[in-house]
């Protein structure tokens, strides 16, 4: 039996290693923002970010490896939050449903939110895929919402409700 995947709290030891990741081409080439981070500008993302009780910035682990970023904005109970995420880009296949189903169960367990909110790139099939294997519902699409690499490109949306993870996915158990 594999370890469980779990999150945690990012903290600042953290860093050099997010911002490792978040940099990597690929993970930068599907992000809004593409321009290559300096240490400087994440740690002050992080200080800015870290104190703030609307939001959640994660770590997930199996074990005592980390596998990914994970974060979640407009935290309140029984609320309505945005996430977002990202696996190291050296994880083996298969992490990015692990890493997904300890987020989301940790957001509609302890966070006891309402809906989960995600956005992926059109271009960006792996998450799009990935959101459907956790269960979203495709929302909306917003057409050439997001100028990327020089050209505008549509943006899907998404959307899990609390209710449809309970009855979908809490039988199925953690992914192996």
């Amino acid at each position: 039996m594999s370890e469980l995947c779990r999150v945690r709290a990012m903290i600042v030891d953290d860093l050099p290693m997010v911002l490792a990741w978040r940099n990597h081409w690929d993970v930068r080439r599907f992000m809004f923002t593409q321009h290559e981070i300096g240490l400087d500008e994440h740690r002050n993302w992080f200080s800015r970010l870290c104190h703030d009780e609307t939001r959640r910035l994660l770590i997930a682990m199996v074990g005592e490896v980390p596998i990914g970023y994970v974060q979640f904005d407009n935290v309140a109970d029984d609320g309505v939050s945005n996430w977002g995420f990202y696996a190291d880009p050296k994880a083996t296949k298969g992490t990015g449903k692990k890493l997904g189903f300890a987020a989301l169960t940790y957001a509609f367990g302890e966070l006891n939110l309402h809906k989960v909110c995600g956005q992926a790139v059109d271009f960006n099939t792996a998450s799009i895929a990935l959101h459907e294997r956790l269960g979203f519902a495709q929302e909306g699409v917003l057409r050439e919402q997001q100028r990327i690499q020089g050209s505008y490109r549509s943006i899907v949306c998404f959307g899990l409700l609390k209710s449809d993870w309970i009855v979908r996915m809490i039988p199925l158990g953690e992914p192996n």
